[in-house]
């Protein structure tokens, strides 16, 4: 692996933009050390240590990096999406008729290549668990923390689920943008603020919902305008996506942009949560009547502007770093198999406290000084299983090459289809888990119940309709995530 990481860093486009590569390994890797530090487990079952301890709340401004992610995610799809519109076959575009074809089949192998990534190391992730969750059950097992286990691990499917929705509304929205720009995003900011009017100033039932397109899909059109070198830190397709950032005087004046928006959304986030309805902390807590994430609120959405300014303010420096080999070696490993990371590093840190429980080391109160004490050693324990995890199933996370013949006309719709099966199957498996296999147990997805079998089957069938829709897709430029 080491010569393979190796041959790819040494290949690198001097027009890359190294900096979104570790925006994204990074991101995942703020969220994962998240979940292993929040876990609070003692024999008498999980908790958040976050609620343990409220004082420790104000870190989640500084630990959700969830908008980073998809920041980023909105930059590589505009870039994706764009080259396989350059890479249509010459006279697509000779009427309307043919150009809407055109666009339809592009869409198609535009989703076929994005889903494969995420859905290649999901299934496999969800199958592998599903029998063991079967056998469990079948055993006579599934109380204690294996239940709870059962329940959780899909628990971060939803970032998947939320995700594919981007992947989907892609080229509607990069129309959007390109037609409004700025406006674009600020339309997606209104409606989301206007959810929450009629959330909480009218209590209209079911609205709150609404957010979770409209405050996660502004926080991807803020990746649309850096892809075209509007947040002026110098990153754009126009003028390259790995350009230097400017110096002296034209620094300072292209960091404008991410300034007003890192500190914009600082303030409207203490604002909001000092003046409204909203909780301190970022991510959902135990019992909470409102959480800033489930579904997300105004509240978020201005975090989410603070961290995207934020990062961008760190563009230079981290550009600089990144022109070393061994730097950008890391990067490109680590991007090999961060979704596969992802996926398993619940399973890896509540393998490490089953073995602890089965080995009957004493687990401290959470927050304790003992529980602090033993903390770099649960953390050790949950990176060497993760990594072995990874070794297992790192496989999956490489797409599979295209097809050598283009889309049929048509074939968007199909893709469209299967994409909202896949995103629909995808949240419901987040939302009910795995416990309850035997017993049809079912959970609400808004106001739908889903069973877990019925959210696999979703899924795979979605996924199966992608892949017949975009199946010989022409690989475009693929700036990831």
């Amino acid at each position: 692996m080491g010569s393979a990481v190796r041959v790819l860093a040494e290949a690198t486009p001097a027009t890359r933009d190294r900096y979104v590569d570790l925006l994204r390994v990074g991101s995942l890797a703020v969220v994962v050390l998240g979940h292993w530090m929040m876990a609070a487990v003692t024999p008498d079952g999980v908790g958040n240590l976050l609620a343990v301890v409220p004082a420790l709340q104000p870190l989640t401004w500084l630990l959700q990096v969830m908008p980073v992610f998809f920041f980023v995610g909105g930059f590589s799809h505009a870039l994706s999406y764009r080259s396989l519109l350059r890479k249509r076959p010459e006279g697509s575009a000779d009427s309307d008729t043919a150009t809407s074809a055109s666009a339809d089949s592009v869409y198609a192998a535009f989703l076929r290549a994005r889903l494969q990534r995420l859905l290649r190391p999901t299934m496999v992730f969800v199958l592998v668990w599903g029998v063991v969750a079967l056998l469990v059950q079948l055993l006579g097992g599934g109380g204690g923390l294996t239940g709870v286990t059962l329940r959780l691990v899909t628990q971060p499917l939803w970032f998947i689920g939320i995700y594919l929705a981007m992947v989907a509304f892609t080229p509607p929205l990069l129309r959007l943008h390109e037609r409004y720009g700025w406006g674009a995003f600020a339309g997606l900011a209104g409606a989301a603020a206007a959810v929450d009017v009629l959330r909480f100033a009218a209590g209209v039932p079911y609205v709150e919902f609404l957010n979770f397109a409209f405050v996660w899909l502004a926080v991807h059109q803020l990746g649309f305008l850096r892809a075209d070198g509007r947040l002026g830190t110098g990153a754009g397709s126009a003028s390259g996506a790995g350009s230097t950032p400017s110096t002296g005087l034209g620094a300072l004046r292209s960091l404008r942009v991410p300034a007003l928006l890192a500190g914009g959304g600082l303030i409207g986030a203490v604002v909001l949560v000092a003046a409204g309805p909203y909780p301190l902390s970022m991510v959902g807590m135990p019992g909470e009547k409102v959480s800033n994430m489930a579904p997300p609120t105004l509240a978020l959405l201005a975090h989410g502007l603070w961290l995207v300014g934020a990062v961008e303010l760190l563009r230079a420096p981290a550009a600089r770093l990144l022109a070393r080999p061994r730097a950008w070696r890391t990067v490109v490993a680590a991007n090999g198999v961060a979704m596969t990371a992802f996926l398993w590093h619940l399973t890896a840190m509540l393998g490490v406290y089953g073995a602890l429980l089965a080995l009957d080391v004493p687990l401290p109160e959470p927050a304790t000084a003992a529980w602090w004490a033993q903390t770099p050693l649960r953390l050790a324990a949950a990176a060497a299983l993760t990594a072995a995890l990874v070794a297992a199933f790192r496989t999956f996370e490489h797409p599979a090459p295209p097809s050598a013949t283009t889309p049929a006309p048509g074939s968007g719709p199909l893709a469209a289809l299967g994409a909202t099966l896949c995103l629909l199957g995808v949240l419901g498996l987040s939302t009910v888990g795995l416990g309850g296999l035997l017993e049809g147990r079912t959970a609400l997805l808004i106001a739908i119940p889903v069973s877990a079998p019925a959210a696999v089957a979703m899924t795979l069938g979605g996924w199966l309709l992608v892949e017949r829709a975009g199946r010989g897709a022409v690989r475009g430029s693929d700036q990831r995530p």
